[in-house]
């Protein structure tokens, strides 16, 4: 099951761009998954059995600076790897195919670099022309490398607060699903489509998300949002394990050019 609510055109990709232009200039989009644990399914063998050793059904997400989905995809089986699961995705076929009508490569401000539009992601999902993911490894505090990690994390940071604003409001994402697959799939659907809802909605939004529920970044720093207060340490919400993946050599200049212009130019 999968819902599409992305821009359908270059213009609606360059107004995402704008929400993230301060953080991470060309990202327009943040991207993640996570395992939503069930309680065994019905003559299932393994087929829902994943690394955790737990039952579960994966939810796929992009997106955007205000906390609203993208695009979601929800149901494929615990068993298969986080890279399956992405692949698996019609989000990844539209962008194998260069069918999201994202915008050509433009100049980043301030610079003579020619760079793509980008969603990033974390070390889960492979580092490609328009996915940037962290350096892997730490980096001493002032490297270029630390540089782009930190600024790549502030803009990721909006998808892990949309899981966590999601099960800390719907009780029923706080443990795992006595549901089936497909009821379970049909649930969290729901609650996306609830989270977009009142988002979109100006007499419920600052309810639904009050003032410092979500995180914010203030003075270039990370400021825990009070749903973190909420999220309990076993919930049906369970991260992607990071995989080591070989990367292309262009998406690998693509990231040391956006680790140069943050080394170089000053941004919150």
């Amino acid at each position: 099951m999968d819902r599409r609510l992305m821009p359908s055109n270059e213009e609606e990709w360059l107004q995402k761009e704008t929400e993230f232009h301060d953080i991470f200039p060309h990202c327009i989009g943040s991207i993640d998954g996570k395992h939503v644990q069930i309680l065994s399914p019905i003559h299932s063998g393994t087929e829902f059995y994943n690394y955790k050793h737990t039952f579960s059904i994966v939810l796929m997400a992009l997106v955007d600076k205000k906390y609203r989905f993208l695009y979601a995809d929800v149901g494929c089986q615990g068993r298969i790897s986080d890279g399956g699961v992405f692949r698996n995705t019609a989000l990844f076929e539209r962008l194998e195919r260069n069918a999201l009508k994202i915008p050509a490569p433009s100049v980043l401000p301030g610079t003579d670099f020619i760079m793509p539009f980008v969603f990033v992601a974390d070390n889960a999902f492979p580092l490609q022309t328009h996915i940037m993911k962290p350096y892997p490894g730490d980096h001493p505090e002032g490297s270029i490398k630390r540089k782009f990690n930190t600024q790549l994390s502030k803009a990721r940071i909006v998808v892990e607060n949309v899981f966590g604003i999601m099960s800390a409001v719907f009780r029923v994402l706080r443990k795992p699903m006595a549901l089936q697959p497909d009821r379970a799939s049909n649930v969290i659907m729901s609650c996306i489509l609830l989270h977009n809802f009142l988002r979109n909605s100006s007499s419920s939004n600052n309810i639904y998300i009050p003032p410092g529920f979500a995180d914010t970044i203030t003075n270039g720093q990370v400021v825990p949002g009070t749903w973190r207060n909420e999220q309990q340490e076993e919930t049906a919400l369970r991260p992607f394990p990071a995989v080591a993946r070989r990367s292309d050599l262009l998406p690998t200049q693509i990231r040391d050019q956006f680790a140069q212009y943050f080394q170089s130019i000053k941004i919150v």
